[in-house]
């Protein structure tokens, strides 16, 4: 049986093969009636569109590389669920790369000569990769960073207020009661900006409060885990003088933390309030559930979707932007009860 062709659904429709060219691929503005007709046609006929002589004929692979650091992450696992559809409406198929943190790896992903992997743009959540270490890139290369990279005015950058939302956790810690409040998941090097801006809310909140910080109750990790969590309130339920309340840099980093706590005979929150970060699923079903900071992870998507297709298919040099997708607190019983 013969391969239903271009051709067939324009003689179908009534209309020219080019209009079922920008009708298939979106290129140019077509009136609602001739759409209406071409989709009939397709649906009737069963056309489906080669991809591979459009690609061949346009340049284009076709494919994106979304690269995170770690696949067994939920946080990463739950935005690679809101990209790849977001990736799929534009006709786009998603290749992923775990990284691992390894700065050689990141630095070869978005070095000269990147797309030889076949891909024609990238959106990378750096973990290795310092912001000075992103200068140093292809060009050429369709790029938006996701994270704490800000943007050099060559990519784009996609993200919430970090700052904001750390202030607005330890807000909450503060306005239930809590004044010796921990904050575990501190990075204080060139590559932990995610964690350093969460330190600075932590900081803020207290000072819009008017309550010192007790330095030796912000705890480093080396990582947003649950036995880094777990081992460093340990560390504080240890302490002479132990916190009354806890706020943690992502829901894994607080699931650590709460099996520890509980773990001792204590409860949360009566004893311990404890925040998390990140809103991950397991964090809403965990017992207690954990009260979190929920960034918007459609909307990152979304925004980090539409810049990068802008990128590949402008011929022009477009400036980077920063952009901001929207965050809000979610209490839950490790706060209120």
């Amino acid at each position: 049986m013969r391969e239903t062709t271009l051709r067939d659904v324009a003689e179908l429709a009534g209309v020219s093969p080019r209009t079922v060219s920008n009708v298939v691929n979106g290129y140019a503005r077509v009136t609602d009636g001739t759409r209406e007709k071409v989709e009939r046609a397709i649906a009737e006929l069963g056309y489906r569109p080669n991809v591979l002589a459009r690609n061949l004929a346009t340049g284009k692979s076709g494919q994106i590389v979304v690269v995170v650091p770690y696949l067994d992450t939920p946080y990463f696992a739950e935005l690679l669920q809101a990209i790849i559809p977001a990736a799929r409406k534009v006709g786009y198929n998603v290749l992923i790369d775990q990284t691992d943190g390894d700065r050689e790896h990141e630095g070869e992903l978005i070095g000269r000569g990147s797309r030889r992997f076949l891909f024609d743009g990238m959106i990378i959540s750096p973990l290795g990769l310092s912001q000075e270490d992103l200068t140093v890139r292809d060009p050429d290369l369709p790029l938006v960073v996701l994270g704490e990279r800000t943007s050099d005015g060559t990519f784009d950058h996609v993200g919430i207020d970090d700052v904001a939302a750390s202030t607005e956790a330890v807000t909450h810690l503060i306005q239930i009661g809590r004044r010796r409040i921990a904050a575990i998941g501190d990075q204080p090097y060139p590559t932990g900006e995610a964690a350093q801006l969460r330190t600075r809310g932590y900081r803020a909140a207290h000072a819009n409060a008017g309550l010192p910080v007790d330095e030796s109750l912000i705890i480093g990790t080396a990582r947003f885990n649950r036995i880094d969590g777990a081992t460093a309130m340990a560390a504080l339920l240890d302490r002479a003088d132990p916190p009354d309340a806890v706020f943690c840099y992502s829901d894994l980093v607080a699931s650590g933390a709460i099996h520890t706590v509980i773990g001792r005979g204590l409860r949360v929150p009566e004893d311990i309030a404890i925040i998390g970060y990140d809103d991950i699923e397991d964090g809403r079903y965990s017992q207690p559930a954990i009260s979190t900071i929920q960034p918007d992870k459609k909307a990152i998507a979304q925004l980090a979707m539409d810049r990068l297709i802008l990128r590949i298919a402008s011929t022009e040099p477009v400036p980077g932007v920063e952009l901001r997708a929207a965050h809000k607190l979610i209490a839950r019983q490790s706060t209120v009860g």
